[in-house]
C-alpha cells in the first residue's frame, strides 16, 4: 500500500508558508464584531445582554458563554480575542463555528489545492500513483484533494496557529490589524456583484409546491437575504416548520437567494 502521510506533510508545509496570510484574513473577518450586539443564553433563551461586544469588553466583562462554549477556548482573557470565538451569536451558534465555516475551512481547502498542485509538478511519478490508488485522475487536482481529505486534520492545525497568534490579543486590535485587508474585501465583493450574473436555472414545473413551501419558509424565517452560510441551521429549520420534506430541500435551493456557500453546509448537514 502507498504510503500518503508524504502528502500529509506537504500541506503542513504549505499551511505554515501561508501562516501569515491566514492570520491577515483573521484578523479581517474579526472586524465589525465590537459593533454587533452581544448575546447571552438566559432560561434557555438567547437574548441580548444590552451591551454591544465592543462595550462590553472595554468594561473587562468575558464575551464567551459558560453554558455554551467549547472546554478549549474557556481559559480565554476577557475581551480577547479568543474571548470572543467562544460566545454565542442571535442565533445561539458559537462565533468559533462561524469563523471555522467562514475563515479556516476555505483558506484550508486552498492550502491543500496548492499543495496538491505542487506535488503535482515536484514529484509527478509518487502524485500519479497516490491518485491511482485514490481512483482520481492525477490531473483533477481538486478531485484527488477531496477523496484524501487532508483537510480535516489541517483545519485543526490552522486553527492551532491563529490562536497561536492571536489568542490574548484584545478584540479591538484584532480589528484594526485587519481593516485594511476588510476594505479590500469588501472592494471585491463590490466589484463581483456589480457582474451581472448568469440567468437563474427555471425551476421544474414538478418543484412548484416545494419551491412555494421553500419561499414560504425563507419569508417567515427572519435571515438575511441572500442567506448567509451562518444563518444555514436557521434557514433549514424554518424549511421543516413549514413542511418541506428533506429530500426536496437540494432541489430548490438553487432556486432561491442563497449563498453558494449557504448551500454547501446545508448539503453537508443533510448528508449527515
Amino acid at each position: 500500500m502507498f504510503d500518503v502521510d508524504w502528502m500529509g506533510l506537504l500541506t503542513r508545509e504549505v499551511l505554515r508558508e501561508r501562516g501569515a496570510a491566514l492570520i491577515a484574513e483573521s484578523c479581517a473577518w474579526a472586524v465589525g464584531l465590537s459593533d454587533r450586539p452581544h448575546h447571552r443564553r438566559r432560561a434557555g433563551r438567547v437574548v441580548p445582554s444590552g451591551l454591544t461586544v465592543g462595550e462590553r469588553a472595554a468594561t473587562g466583562q468575558r464575551l464567551g458563554s459558560e453554558e455554551d462554549g467549547r472546554v478549549d477556548l474557556g481559559d480565554a482573557a476577557p475581551g480577547s480575542f479568543q474571548d470572543a470565538l467562544d460566545m454565542i451569536g442571535a442565533d445561539g451558534r458559537l462565533v468559533a463555528e462561524r469563523f471555522d465555516d467562514e475563515v479556516l475551512v476555505p483558506f484550508v481547502g486552498e492550502t491543500c489545492r496548492l499543495a496538491g498542485e505542487r506535488a503535482r509538478a515536484t514529484r509527478p511519478a509518487a502524485w500519479a500513483e497516490l491518485a491511482d490508488d485514490l481512483g482520481e485522475d492525477p490531473d483533477d487536482v481538486t478531485g484527488v484533494v477531496r477523496a484524501a481529505d487532508w483537510a480535516a486534520p489541517l483545519r485543526i492545525d490552522a486553527e492551532h496557529l491563529v490562536l497561536a497568534a492571536l489568542r490574548d490579543v484584545p478584540l479591538i486590535e484584532v480589528e484594526a490589524e485587519g481593516l485594511p485587508l476588510s476594505l479590500v474585501r469588501a472592494a471585491e465583493a463590490a466589484a463581483r456583484s456589480a457582474v451581472v450574473p448568469e440567468p437563474a436555472p427555471v425551476p421544474d414545473e414538478t418543484l412548484a409546491g416545494a419551491l412555494f413551501l421553500a419561499r414560504a419558509a425563507l419569508e417567515g424565517s427572519g435571515c438575511t437575504v441572500p442567506v448567509p452560510p451562518d444563518e444555514a441551521d436557521l434557514l433549514l429549520a424554518a424549511f421543516g416548520d413549514t413542511g418541506l420534506e428533506p429530500e426536496e430541500v437540494p432541489s430548490v435551493l438553487p432556486h432561491l437567494p442563497v449563498e453558494e456557500a449557504t448551500i454547501t453546509r446545508i448539503a453537508a448537514v443533510l448528508e449527515r
